[in-house]
Order: C-alpha cells, then sequence, then structure tokens
C-alpha cells in the first residue's frame, strides 16, 4: 500500500535508537525528510534514512527542556522546509516500588517521558493549526492503561501521554490535524534488554501471539497513521502489542 508520504517532513524525538530509530528510518522509507531529535547520537538512524534516499537533519536536545523545543521544531522547519508530522517517542525508565522510588526517578521520568511530548505538541500545534493540516502520533504504552508493578513513574506519565493525545484531538481537530496515541506492549529493543530474564519472560508469555514486537512493528503503525489513509482517525489509542493487554 502506498502511504502517499512521499515530500513530507516528520520529526521524531526520541529517534537515535530502538523504537524511534525504527519510526525515523520507517518514513524516511515511505518518503519523508525527517528531523531526529534525541539527547545522544542519532547519526547511525539518520544515516540510514539518507540511505533511504531522503533528507535528515539531527538534533541533539534534552526533549525536556521547554524553549530548546520550540527552537528545534523552528530550526527543523527551516532545515528541511516544512513540517507535516511529529511523532513524540522519547522516554526513559527508573523503576522501582512506589515506597522506594525517589523523588529524582518521579521527577526524571515525568520530565522526559510527559512534559518531553507536551514540549514538542506544544511547538508543532502552533505550525499545524496555521497550516490547517498535520500529524501527530504520541508513543505511549500499554502499562499505561493498566499500570504496571514498579512502575508508577512511567505508568503515569503514558497515561498522561494518553490523555494529552485525546486532548489535543479535540482542541487540533477542526483544524484537520489528526492526533492518535500508539501504545505497545512489549517490544525487542534495548530498554527491553535490560529488564530482568524472568520479567521479559513473562511479559513476552502474557502476548496471544507468544513473541515480543519488533521496533518495526510499531513503526509500519505509526506510518499509517500519518498518512491520509488514517485521515478519519483521531484520538484513538491504537495497542500494538501481540494481545499482551486484553
Amino acid at each position: 500500500m502506498d502511504l502517499e508520504l512521499s515530500g513530507k517532513v516528520a520529526l521524531v524525538t526520541g529517534a537515535a535508537r530502538g523504537i524511534g530509530a525504527a519510526i525515523a528510518v520507517g518514513l524516511a522509507r515511505e518518503g519523508c525528510d525527517v528531523a531526529l531529535v534525541d539527547r545522544g547520537d542519532a547519526a547511525a538512524a539518520a544515516a540510514a534514512c539518507t540511505d533511504a534516499g531522503r533528507r535528515a537533519r539531527s538534533f541533539d536536545a534534552d526533549v525536556s527542556d521547554w524553549a530548546l523545543a520550540e527552537r528545534v521544531v523552528s530550526e527543523a522547519r527551516a532545515a528541511l522546509g516544512r513540517l507535516d508530522i511529529l511523532v513524540c517517542c522519547a522516554g526513559i525508565t527508573r523503576d522501582a516500588m512506589s515506597w522506594k522510588m525517589t523523588e529524582a526517578d518521579w521527577d526524571a521520568v515525568l520530565a522526559v517521558n510527559l512534559k518531553g511530548y507536551f514540549n514538542y505538541c506544544r511547538a508543532a500545534a502552533a505550525i499545524f493549526k496555521a497550516q490547517a493540516s498535520g500529524k501527530m502520533v504520541l508513543i505511549a504504552s500499554i502499562n499505561g492503561l493498566r499500570g504496571k508493578l514498579g512502575q508508577a513513574n512511567y505508568a503515569a506519565a503514558k497515561a498522561g501521554g494518553i490523555a494529552l493525545a485525546k486532548t489535543l484531538a479535540k482542541e487540533l481537530g477542526r483544524y484537520n490535524v489528526n492526533v492518535n496515541a500508539v501504545a505497545p506492549g512489549v517490544v525487542a529493543t534495548e530498554m527491553a534488554r535490560t529488564m530482568p530474564p524472568e520479567a521479559l519472560e513473562k511479559a513476552t508469555a502474557e502476548t496471544l501471539l507468544g513473541r515480543a514486537a519488533s521496533p518495526g512493528d510499531i513503526a509500519d503503525v505509526v506510518a499509517f497513521l500519518c498518512s491520509e489513509r488514517a485521515r478519519h482517525i483521531t484520538g484513538s489509542v491504537l495497542k500494538v502489542d501481540g494481545g499482551q493487554y486484553v
């Protein structure tokens, strides 16, 4: 299926590795020029985007920085000529049972996983509203829907991201802007590989398909939501979890 994304420009946060990198490269393969935002080296993902024949620009940025988000979005738009798509994927974990969680652990996760999303959505919203078009996809988690033992901070942030997506969908729908959330389950990423083996095995066993998702499984769904094929989908939360949470 041709998603008709050729010539569009996307900005992806958390794009250096894992799901974010797969999304950035997947959008490039569908014809998008891509701005990759991460706190670290996104050179490999950017190179994969250029290998797909598209332009790529990397921005080393802490997504929790309010003012920097506006600057990055503005510079990305200037460098690539336009902005049509925003995908928020930057995320961290600092797991602990609630009675052991530190203030620093709570603040760090909320700053990146929720405030970081709002910072970029806010900056892009002004552009999308003015041009009366745009697509936003926020990467959430099934743990934002169901909660998760030892992840009070992460689950709360992801639940907040889901509510943020729904709110933005209500605010921006009249301007022809689609806003959706994608909620993965267990995904075979570097982050998942840091889980205790028994926890990873248990999470995989929860899926009805009996396997973890690949980052590409998430990227394919995001690309669809960023296309006009999904023009009548907004305010939705699409689980991509192999039936892990039913």
